[in-house]
């Protein structure tokens, strides 16, 4: 497949660019630092802003799909401003330019009881806060979409390095426990199961969660 890639500098990014790119798929990673990533010959880097919905649409125009793993950097003051702004310009490209959307989120809107979401509960951290905000901000505008092909990965309570080991359960809008703790995920396999989702498409139009 065709695919375009944002974030790939970052901690989720890099992993959706290994995984794609060990898979045999063409990626056009769009990036504001071009120069921060290798060369592959699979791989083509422009220079982009994802803030720039008309200059994105260009950018998109051929690809069917676009990978968004879009984070304005956790040490920006005015994160959750900043991440539905950024956000909205991705899925205003991604109708514009006619392609598919996948969107990697966060954890904070997966719901841990009847009308309760995990960012809304006792004791969610202070410092993640204000970007799990723009994450579910960036959800719902997805959900109020009436005409873009999209798909929301939110992953579980705990994203850490580790292994790729292509093994993991599926959930859709809850968070997942592993007995009586949340459960958790290495960042190589939150990339197995979106670039899985990309394939062979699961969840149109949904939000679902990964975990062991």
């Amino acid at each position: 497949m065709k695919i375009a890639l944002i974030g790939a500098t970052g901690f989720v990014g890099a992993a959706l660019l290994e995984e794609a790119l060990n898979r045999g798929h063409q990626v056009t990673a769009i990036a504001r630092h071009p120069e921060k990533l290798s060369q592959h010959p699979n791989l083509t880097v422009v220079r982009g802003d994802a803030y720039d919905s008309s200059a994105l649409a260009t950018l998109l125009a051929g690809h069917e799909a676009l990978l968004s793993a879009f984070n304005p950097g956790w040490a920006e003051a005015d994160i959750r401003a900043l991440f539905v702004r950024g956000s909205q310009a991705i899925i205003d490209a991604s109708r514009q330019a006619g392609v598919r959307l996948l969107m990697v989120g966060g954890a904070g809107s997966l719901y841990v009881a009847p009308s309760l979401q995990l960012i809304d509960s006792e004791g969610f951290p202070a410092a993640y806060k204000e970007g799990a905000e723009g994450a579910r901000q960036a959800l719902n505008a997805l959900q109020a979409e009436t005409r873009l092909d999209w798909t929301f990965l939110s992953p579980p309570a705990r994203l850490e390095p580790g292994a790729r080991s292509g093994r993991f359960r599926l959930g859709g809008d809850e968070l997942l426990m592993a007995g009586e703790q949340p459960a958790h995920i290495s960042v190589a396999d939150l990339a197995v199961a979106l670039l899985d989702e990309t394939e062979h498409p699961q969840h149109r139009r949904r939000r679902f969660t990964v975990g062991y």
